[in-house]
């Protein structure tokens, strides 16, 4: 249930969300390679804590990547969502090359555009 990078900023941002997501660590109902989808009422938005990796720092894993952000799509894709937007997630604090990771990423929006429902997957670079 620990935070780094830019999940400790959404963390501090949206505490009940933060307080959800460590409640679901500790219940063993939020595993290596699942999501936890959290809706901001306020905004309508979706956030998606997606369970890279078991232990915190260099841990991330490329196939629970894959396995979080395809149910991230699935449940994007039931809920309405188009565009997921994702950090260069697993190749800062969790020691990937993010290469690998994109190369993963992009195996996975193009099998998203495959389907009827679109869901497209924009990562972007944040500052600092």
């Amino acid at each position: 249930g620990v935070m780094g990078g830019l999940a400790a900023k959404v963390d501090d941002r949206w505490p009940s969300m933060a307080a959800e997501y460590r409640a679901a660590c500790r219940s063993g109902t939020f595993i290596l390679g699942g999501v936890l989808p959290w809706l901001d009422e306020e905004t309508g938005v979706w956030i998606y804590n997606l369970a890279t990796q078991q232990h915190p720092g260099p841990d991330a894993r490329l196939d629970a990547i894959a396995s979080s952000v395809r149910a991230a799509i699935d449940h994007a894709r039931a809920s309405g969502v188009r565009t997921i937007y994702l950090p260069r997630i697993g190749s800062g604090i969790g020691g990937l090359e993010w290469t690998d990771v994109r190369a993963t990423l992009e195996t996975l929006d193009r099998k998203a555009a495959d389907v009827e429902i679109d869901v497209e997957l924009v990562v972007v670079s944040l500052p600092g």
